[in-house]
């Protein structure tokens, strides 16, 4: 089991983050690429007291970039997970930085 300050990384503050949280009780984090969907219910339910309900986490490749026109490198892949959280409950990420 991976300790609980290195499952979640951060969160993602994105427009779609943001549209997510708003429409359905979810919050999008960036999260260790060998953490389990298990893990990353028991650490949020720990580090911000709320109970969660499902999570679903997604693989995302890095992208490829150019430096210079020459120089070709490759961002690291990661991955995200998607957190909802029971019905009444909600992180304030935001408020929280």
């Amino acid at each position: 089991m991976m300790a609980l300050d290195r499952v979640l990384k951060a969160p993602i503050i994105t427009e779609k983050g943001t549209l997510v949280s708003e429409k359905g009780n979810q919050v999008v984090f960036r999260v260790d690429p060998y953490a389990t969907k298990q893990e990353v219910a028991v650490a949020v339910e720990k580090l911000f007291g709320v109970k969660v309900m499902s999570v679903r986490t997604l693989n995302t490749l890095g992208k490829a970039y150019r430096r210079f026109g020459r120089r070709i490198g490759r961002h690291s892949d990661w991955k995200k997970a998607y957190v909802t959280l029971a019905e009444g409950q909600s992180i304030d990420l935001l408020e929280q930085v």
